[in-house]
C-alpha cells in the first residue's frame, strides 16, 4: 500500500518512478475504470517496468466515468467549469488532506510560507458556481493567512484597486490570483506599478473575451499591473497538485508530479525532450482516483524536467475514449 509519506518525501527521479510503479499497480487493482482501459490496451503490471510504459488514461473518463479506487466514501466532488447543458468532469475526492498537503507543500515549495502573503483572490467564474477545486485551494489560503486584507474579490475591482494601493504602502507581500480576464477587465480600468505583489494567472477567458497567446497576455498584465513578470498556475479539477511558472510561461512541478509529452498520431509512444506533443500528466496525489492522465493540452518538456503549454488539441477527444463508450 503506497502512504501519504510516500509520495510527498520523493527526493530523486528513481524514488518518483519507484513509487508511481507502485501507484500503478495499487490503481490497476482497485480502480476499475483505469482497470477496464488497461485491460483493453493488453496492458498488465507485469508488463509495466517504466514510467514510458505506464498507460495514461485520457482525461474525458472523468466526465463519462466514475473514476475512483475502491468504495471508500467521498469527502468532495470537485467539478470543472462548462456551457449550460455541457458535460463536465468530476473528480470524486475521498481524501481531502491528500489535496491541502499537495498545493500547500507545492506552493510552498516554490513561494515560501503562505502565512507571509496576503492572499487576493480574482477569481470570479469560479465563485459564481460551485465544485471549483481551485477555489477550494484559494480558500485554504486565505484562511491560512493571518492577514486581515486576505479575500476573494467578484466585481469590487475598485475596492481590489484600493486594498492594493493599500498593501503597497506598507510593503506587505501580496499575491494577487485571478483568472485571465477578471485580471485584464481591472487593468482596463485601473494602472498601478506594484513591487511588492506577485501577479499570478490560472488561465482561462472562460467564454467572457476572445483567447489570447500568453505573450500578448502576459504584456498587457505586465503594463497594467507595472511588473517585470506574470506568474501561472497550472492545474486542473482532474487533478490534487499544480505546477508554476514564475514568468515566461515555464512551468516547474512540485516533486510528486512529472510531464510526459505522447506522440499526437499514437498516444501510447512517449517523445523525447524539445518535441511538441500532447500532455500527459503523472500526478501522485491522485492516488484515490487515477494518477496517470492523458490531457488535451499541447506542450513540450525541456531538459530540467520544465515544461511548457503551447496550446489544445483541436479536437475534443482524445484517441482511445472511443474504447470505453458508455
Amino acid at each position: 500500500m503506497v502512504l501519504k509519506d510516500d509520495i510527498f518525501n520523493i527526493l530523486n527521479a528513481k524514488q518518483f518512478e519507484t513509487v508511481a510503479l507502485k501507484v500503478f499497480k495499487y490503481q490497476f487493482e482497485n480502480n476499475p475504470v483505469y482497470r477496464s482501459y488497461c485491460d483493453l490496451l493488453f496492458m498488465h503490471p507485469s508488463d509495466i517496468k517504466t514510467l514510458e510504459s505506464i498507460p495514461f488514461l485520457p482525461i474525458q473518463f472523468f466526465k463519462t466515468h466514475h473514476v475512483i479506487c475502491g468504495d471508500k466514501q467521498t469527502e468532495i466532488i470537485f467539478s470543472s467549469s462548462g456551457t449550460t447543458g455541457s458535460v463536465t468532469s468530476k473528480h470524486y475526492v475521498q481524501d481531502l488532506t491528500l489535496y491541502e498537503e499537495s498545493f500547500t507543500k507545492a506552493f510552498e515549495l516554490q513561494y515560501g510560507k503562505i502565512s507571509d502573503y496576503v492572499i487576493l483572490g480574482l477569481l470570479p467564474s469560479y465563485l459564481e458556481r460551485s465544485g471549483s477545486s481551485l477555489i477550494y485551494m484559494v480558500n485554504h489560503f486565505i484562511k491560512n493567512s493571518p492577514h486581515p486584507e486576505s479575500n476573494f474579490y467578484l466585481n469590487n475591482l475598485d475596492e481590489l484597486y484600493k486594498t492594493l494601493q493599500s498593501l503597497e504602502a506598507q510593503g506587505k507581500k501580496t499575491l494577487l490570483i485571478g483568472v485571465s480576464f477578471a485580471l485584464l477587465d481591472f487593468v482596463e480600468q485601473y494602472q498601478m506599478q506594484l513591487k511588492h505583489t506577485i501577479v499570478m494567472e490560472t488561465g482561462g477567458m472562460k467564454g467572457r473575451r476572445k483567447e489570447m497567446v500568453r505573450t500578448e497576455l502576459h504584456e498587457e498584465l505586465c503594463n497594467g499591473f507595472g511588473v517585470n513578470r506574470i506568474h501561472s498556475e497550472y492545474g486542473m479539477t482532474e487533478l490534487l497538485s499544480q505546477a508554476y511558472s514564475k514568468g515566461n510561461g515555464i512551468f516547474e512541478c512540485p516533486p510528486w508530479m512529472k510531464i510526459l509529452i505522447r506522440d499526437t498520431e499514437d498516444a501510447l509512444t512517449i517523445l523525447p525532450e524539445n518535441k511538441n506533443g500532447g500532455i500527459n500528466i503523472i500526478d501522485l496525489a491522485n492516488l484515490n482516483s487515477c494518477a496517470f492522465i492523458a490531457t488535451q493540452d499541447l506542450g513540450k518538456l525541456h531538459a530540467n524536467g520544465h515544461f511548457e503549454v503551447i496550446g489544445r488539441f483541436d479536437h475534443s477527444d482524445v484517441r482511445g475514449c472511443n474504447l470505453m463508450v458508455m
